[in-house]
């Protein structure tokens, strides 16, 4: 994005919005997404009373800031309009060619959708400087980001759309096998993530099968709260065609990522999908809880070949 192609959009001015995002690296997106995130953007409401907002700080309990969900082809729009392009490549896009100074040009966004949450996205586009990669096509001579502030040109309407269009931008990505998707099923949200195992700190090697087993990471937390909920007896099941079906036993651990349930495995590339099984709560609830987390849960991830 170039600073004269700001006046290209003369929206509503946005300026304070508080985002709660992750400290991940900016914008290239070679770090995790966070272990707890906001629960999945479903459509549904959370009813809280007023004793409970006063008694959890004035939010809900649990709560995150959750940016709303947007229109990606509207996103796309406002990409071409500020001319990303100029400083930011995507596959498969049929952007004008650049012709942008080389040292002005930004990370390449093309699978940058698998890296990051919504919210980092946001922060990204309207204070560039909160996360400063040091690094050429990241940080200037004077130390602040090379990307400038789009915080007194979008509405925010077109900062959603925005988000939802760099979301989408999944294919061809860090990652080997899946990349990072969560579902909202039953009491939980469930995120799956996957790092293969030719990996180096976050950063993927070639396509296709890794050379060694990758690490397989389950994030599940109450729909409700956003918090992470052990205990849990939970397996996946992966299958591909012209392969065996496999079945593993994921172990309650806690790394780099926060507390997910894990497992040492190798996921085929191509077509293949992961369904996590889930069953009760092994430990006793509290009368706050009762009846929730004791129904066996089946979430199913598909990848596309």
């Amino acid at each position: 994005m170039t600073s004269g192609s700001k006046a290209l959009l003369g929206g509503t001015l946005l300026t304070v919005i508080a985002l709660t995002a992750s400290a991940l690296a900016q914008h290239e997106g070679h770090g995790p997404p966070a272990a707890t995130p906001a629960p999945a953007q479903t459509g549904a409401s959370r009813k809280v009373t007023m004793e409970q907002l006063h008694q959890s700080g004035g939010v809900p309990s649990g709560w995150k800031f959750a940016l709303p969900g947007g229109d990606p082809a509207k996103g796309r729009q406002v990409f071409v309009d500020l001319e990303c392009y100029k400083c930011h490549a995507v596959q498969g896009e049929s952007f004008p060619a650049s012709g942008a100074d080389a040292k002005n040009v930004g990370p390449e966004l093309t699978g940058m959708g698998a890296q990051h949450p919504a919210e980092y996205f946001a922060e990204s586009v309207l204070a560039p400087n909160a996360v400063i990669l040091d690094g050429p096509g990241f940080t200037g001579p004077d130390g602040k980001s090379v990307m400038p502030s789009y915080a007194d040109s979008l509405s925010v309407t077109q900062l959603v759309d925005l988000v939802a269009f760099l979301q989408g931008l999944t294919a061809g990505g860090h990652m080997h096998g899946a990349a990072p998707a969560a579902k909202t099923v039953d009491d939980y949200t469930v995120r799956l993530d996957y790092r293969g195992g030719g990996d180096h700190a976050g950063h993927a090697g070639h396509t296709g099968m890794a050379a060694a087993p990758g690490h397989l990471m389950v994030f599940v937390t109450d729909r409700a709260s956003g918090e992470p909920v052990p205990y849990l007896p939970v397996s996946a099941t992966i299958r591909a065609a012209g392969q065996p079906v496999r079945r593993v036993s994921l172990a309650p651990m806690v790394g780099g990522q926060g507390f997910h349930y894990g497992a040492n495995v190798t996921l085929p590339d191509g077509a293949h999908s992961v369904t996590l099984t889930i069953g009760p709560l092994a430990v006793p609830t509290m009368a706050s809880v009762k009846g929730r987390f004791t129904k066996p849960t089946t979430v199913v991830f598909e990848r596309g070949a």
